[in-house]
């Protein structure tokens, strides 16, 4: 694939930015800060147009806090600006990048998600033996600055977009030269495409059909166990030498006890929620229906999230229905 050019340009045009800040908005129209742009937004694309073009917009303001849903991370938020400026980056860059992923990687990218992944998972589930699932130790925290830019490289011609690029990537640890920032919207696209290598080896290096990548959570099948634990071993080799990650050591197992996989149990014939999962869904239920029941939410804003819980736990046709059904009847019983 050639390389892209004259892109940097693209990315400060007024509608880009315009684009970027409706994008970066929403769900945070009623923050002060989000208004105080709106407010004035004319003006205000045109001064991070303006600190775009002439390399002065200052990179690297963050706010960090901990959250432990599903489990314990640590979220670095950049400021509102900074967003705006991630978005009309991926604007510009995303087409690039999606281009070059192979088709069974599913994060990140439009007509895909969780959903498509999971039912690509239960094809593969159905006419294998065996699985392997591959973890990266700590991804995030452990992508090289170096090697990443080396492989933005390979996509990227354009020296003014790649400095840029790299001066948002360096913003987060750059005294480390290690580690891509969780909340970040280029993150998730520098870590989504820098295991795209990764994908390439084990389609075209390794030639195995039976892989689903979702993020950093991947599934390999085969009809052979022996063989997924070569693969395992070569896929440790390069993720070392040609990445510099570490993976966990070897999970295989066969397909009938279920592969755990984007909160679910793939089986060969069905999909389930694990039991994480449901242990998360009925716990939000019961604090929404608290709330509702407190007067901090209203009725119809307890309808909307139980409908967006409702359709996590439906992704792929998961059998959830007697579940869902006990967990609502039990939040009615214990209703006072």
């Amino acid at each position: 694939m050639r390389r892209a050019a004259n892109l940097f340009d693209l990315i400060y045009e007024p509608e880009n930015l315009r684009a970027a800040f409706h994008k970066a908005a929403r769900g945070r129209r009623g923050q002060a800060v989000v208004s105080q742009f709106s407010a004035n937004l004319d003006e205000r694309i045109a001064e991070i147009s303006t600190a775009i073009r002439e390399g002065t917009f200052p990179i690297g303001r963050f706010q960090q806090f901990l959250i432990r849903d599903p489990k314990e991370r640590v979220i670095t938020a950049p400021c509102f600006d900074e967003r705006v400026l991630h978005h009309a980056i991926m604007n510009v860059c995303e087409p690039i990048l999606d281009r070059w992923l192979i088709d069974d990687t599913f994060a990140c990218r439009t007509g895909k998600g969780r959903e498509a992944a999971i039912l690509r998972a239960l094809h593969f589930a159905g006419s294998s033996r065996w699985f392997l699932k591959l973890d990266v130790r700590k991804y995030f925290d452990s992508v090289p600055h170096a090697s990443l830019m080396a492989f933005l490289e390979r996509r990227f011609k354009d020296r003014k977009l790649l400095q840029l690029l790299d001066q948002v990537i360096r913003a987060f640890r750059g005294d480390l030269a290690v580690g891509l920032p969780i909340g970040s919207l280029t993150s998730q696209h520098f870590a989504n495409f820098y295991l795209g290598w990764l994908d390439r080896f084990v389609k075209e290096t390794l030639h195995v059909r039976g892989y689903v990548r979702y993020m950093d959570d991947m599934i390999l099948w085969h009809k052979d166990a022996f063989q997924l634990r070569v693969i395992h071993q070569r896929c440790c080799d390069f993720a070392c030498e040609t990445l510099s990650l570490e993976l966990k050591p070897a999970n295989v197992q066969r397909t009938t006890v279920g592969a755990e996989f984007l909160g679910c149990r793939i089986w060969p014939t069905h999909v389930e929620l694990n039991r994480r999962s449901k242990r998360r869904w009925r716990n939000r239920v019961r604090v929404l229906e608290r709330a509702e029941r407190l007067g901090l939410i209203s009725q119809l804003e307890l309808q909307h999230r139980l409908t967006a819980l409702t359709a996590f736990a439906k992704a792929a046709g998961a059998c959830s229905w007697r579940f869902r059904q006990s967990v609502l009847q039990q939040v009615v019983v214990d209703d006072p």
